[in-house]
């Protein structure tokens, strides 16, 4: 079913829950109570049928009594929606949560709602506000023909949305497959040529941890590991700092025209992490282990046989 430019009412009910004892002492109270109830609810909503919305959203409940009367003014309810998903519609359609219904004001009723329907995928129903004119929120339906295949789809959605992310807040790329490490590491090797004794071997050390990143490519990929890696070190010495390793064949190829990209914000959170650790662990002078290893336990059991076999003699009075 579908139904065009609806306007939608949001209610999230009355916070927190009270328990009420009733005590009947005779037949007609009962139906005093049913009475009362039944006014309670037309009360409500008539303070939403006032507004002349086409859909109320709800996070609580809807009786019975009270669909009779929201169908009899043509609005359709939908019921028990999650306090997430409450908050996405009202940024999607331009409306407000109102948690009393006499509070409800025409400003809060979104009207930004072009469509309003329902389709039926398998065995449930999926309720649907499309195409509205100015939405903040968005909700995207992933389907799959197994949950392990339906799990893989979201992580892979969530690492592209991460991604897009990332480029929006800092717009700025690098080049893939291992360039970045290879161009850095060639650098640090060039910076430690230039000085003497002990101080250069950081410099290296960095530079050889830098390029596992493609040698691990390379290894990945089935190919001579050492000659590729003395391709790549001369590609980077002689032509640029472009170059990298096609995770498919191994071969050494020009990131900036095979395309392949990483976002910088992410290239040096991973620098940073990696050295920072590094020079933590290099802060740490010894361990502690609170577990005793199977040897020294034999050994102190020995020693213990030992003085039992041999008591010492106390001292001569």
């Amino acid at each position: 079913k579908q139904w065009y430019q609806r306007r939608v009412a949001i209610t999230a009910g009355k916070k927190g829950e009270s328990q009420t004892n009733m005590e009947f002492m005779q037949e007609t109270d009962f139906r005093k109570i049913l009475q009362l109830e039944e006014n309670y609810i037309k009360d409500i909503c008539d303070d939403i049928i006032a507004l002349k919305p086409d859909l109320v959203l709800t996070e609580k409940g809807v009786s019975d009594l009270a669909q009779h009367f929201l169908l009899k003014a043509g609005i359709t309810a939908v019921r028990r929606l999650r306090k997430s998903d409450m908050n996405r519609v009202a940024r999607a359609v331009g409306g407000q949560i109102v948690h009393r219904t006499e509070e409800l004001k025409d400003s809060d009723v979104g009207t930004e709602c072009g469509l309003f329907e329902v389709k039926k995928f398998g065995d449930e129903y999926f309720t649907f506000l499309t195409k509205c004119k100015n939405p903040k929120a968005c909700t995207i339906l992933l389907r799959g023909a197994s949950k392990d295949v339906l799990m893989e789809v979201e992580r892979n959605l969530l690492d592209a949305m991460n991604v897009a992310r990332n480029v929006m807040i800092d717009p700025f790329l690098v080049p893939g497959g291992g360039a970045v490490e290879a161009a850095v590491a060639h650098r640090l090797i060039e910076k430690s040529k230039e000085i003497q004794g002990v101080g250069q071997w950081p410099y290296r050390a960095l530079a050889e941890a830098l390029r596992i990143i493609p040698k691990t490519l390379m290894q990945n990929c089935g190919v001579n590991t050492i000659r590729t890696m003395t391709n790549l070190t001369a590609k980077h010495a002689t032509t640029g700092s472009t170059w990298g390793v096609d995770g498919e064949t191994g071969n050494i190829v020009d990131m900036e025209d095979f395309g392949v990209w990483d976002t910088l914000q992410v290239k040096s959170q991973v620098f940073k992490t990696a050295i920072e650790t590094a020079i933590l662990l290099l802060r740490i002078d010894d361990i502690v282990s609170g577990v005793k290893k199977q040897s020294d336990i034999d050994a102190e059991k020995m020693a213990g046989k030992f003085q039992a076999a041999n008591p010492q003699e106390g001292p001569e009075e």
